[in-house]
């Protein structure tokens, strides 16, 4: 659609919202990224579903992409404090094995797919190198970690130094602490993590829809008036 009605659209829905939440809105959007996603294989647990998809938004990771194989990704509301409403879940489950699935869709659309597990080649989160392209994160389920196809397919292996008698840290401080230290590496960088302005324009619409109440009659309301 003409970028110039999709702006028109924008200002329109935004007259309905308060002029904080408009500004918030045009603050978050220039902060959101897609050059780091996440993908979660096999998550079972809600409690640390859900503490991964908050910590995703609280980073501006904008995607995040759902593998289930054996287990059915389970949202828990108390947890993630709405913030899935601001972003986009890819879920792939239509098979018995889909983790092959979304590591081929990721690498065709130019993400390198670093695993996040102690490994025999594997460097620490601090090291990993920003500059080669786009990094989908992977983090496996809480106690059998990543999955052979994800050893098999993975182009890099990341690891948090540890330094007790456990040995590993939950999924959900896993996220966490890999997000902060890229995102620390990334933002302040000259390499392009910030959305292109379409994208941008896509999710300030969306946004707006997700703060009205009856969002499909304001954008009735619009078409109508446009004659379209």
């Amino acid at each position: 659609m003409d970028p110039i009605i999709r702006q028109e659209l924008y200002e329109y829905l935004a007259r309905f919202i308060t002029e904080n939440k408009r500004s918030k809105i045009e603050e978050m959007v220039r902060l959101r990224t897609r050059y780091l996603t996440v993908v979660l294989e096999d998550i079972y647990q809600p409690h640390n579903a859900s503490a991964v998809l908050r910590t995703c938004e609280c980073f501006g990771i904008q995607d995040v992409h759902i593998i289930e194989n054996r287990n059915k990704y389970t949202i828990n509301p108390d947890v993630v404090m709405g913030s899935t409403k601001w972003m986009n879940m890819y879920k792939y489950s239509g098979q018995a094995n889909n983790t092959p699935e979304a590591l081929h869709h990721l690498k065709k659309k130019g993400y390198r797919i670093v695993a996040s597990t102690p490994h025999r080649n594997d460097i620490t989160i601090e090291t990993l190198d920003l500059n080669p392209g786009k990094i989908a994160l992977v983090i496996g389920t809480e106690i059998d970690g990543i999955s052979q196809d994800v050893f098999d397919m993975a182009d890099e292996f990341v690891k948090i130094p540890m330094f007790g008698f456990t040995e590993s840290f939950n999924l959900s401080v896993t996220a966490a602490m890999c997000l902060h230290t890229l995102s620390n590496k990334l933002r302040p960088s000259n390499l392009p993590w910030q959305l292109p302005e379409s994208d941008q324009l896509e999710l300030k619409i969306e946004w707006c829809k997700n703060i009205l109440s009856k969002p499909h009659l304001v954008e009735a309301e619009f078409w109508k008036e446009k004659g379209i």
